[in-house]
């Protein structure tokens, strides 16, 4: 397809959204209780990767960046996923620290955004995490330096090749700078596409320990 092709494609297609609201009084009064709810639902819905949301981050010079994470864990109400701590997303919130999940099912024409402050999971939770992941994964996380550049594919197979053999016949153990983020929430939106675009948005903001929930225009 040529570039003149992409344009005309995504400056003229257009399709509507099923007609499925969301009502004020369908949702929970608390978002984590919705979230679980919305969750259930694409899991019934087979959803592929339900657990994949697309994290945002900004770097020391101002510039956003985004790509797709799972979301590990909620623990405390917040949302935990895993990478390493040196990689540009790593780098990014250890820098600055505020950060944005989209959640997007467009099976279900449904998105939630989620915006919070993100710190660093205990030593404990990462091991754990760590721990149950399969062998070769493992390896995988000291075999790569994330987000620098490689010189070929052959550097990270051979790369892979030598933590492997360092390993064999024991257990493969966390890197030191490998381990889990938790997002915790201060503001989370739950999007329903509606026909003429007229979408259902629920927003719910953390004002201390309690939610107010609101309707916003779409």
């Amino acid at each position: 397809m040529s570039i003149d092709k992409v344009k005309n494609y995504i400056s003229s297609v257009r399709r509507d959204f099923a007609n499925k609201p969301l009502e004020d009084s369908m949702v929970k009064d608390n978002p984590i209780d919705q979230y679980a709810l919305w969750f259930q639902e694409a899991i019934s819905s087979e959803v592929l990767d339900p657990y994949a949301a697309c994290l945002s981050t900004v770097d020391d010079s101002g510039q956003p960046s985004s790509r797709v994470v799972y979301i590990r864990d909620i623990i405390n109400s917040s949302f935990v996923f895993y990478t390493n701590y040196n990689s540009k997303k790593g780098k990014d919130l250890l820098n600055n620290s505020k950060a944005a999940f989209n959640v997007f099912w467009g099976e279900l024409e449904r998105q939630i955004i989620i915006q919070g402050v993100v710190s660093k999971v205990n030593k404990e939770i990462s091991d754990k995490y760590f721990n149950a992941r399969p062998r070769r994964s493992k390896i995988g996380a000291w075999a790569s330096s994330q987000s620098n550049v490689l010189k070929s594919r052959n550097e990270l197979e051979n790369n892979f090749i030598k933590f492997e053999e360092k390993f064999k016949g024991d257990e493969v153990p966390r890197p030191s700078n490998w381990g889990g983020f938790s997002l915790n929430p201060h503001k989370i939106e739950f999007w329903q596409g509606r026909p003429s675009r007229l979408h259902d948005r629920i927003c719910y903001t953390k004002e201390g320990d309690l939610w107010r929930k609101n309707r916003l225009s779409p």
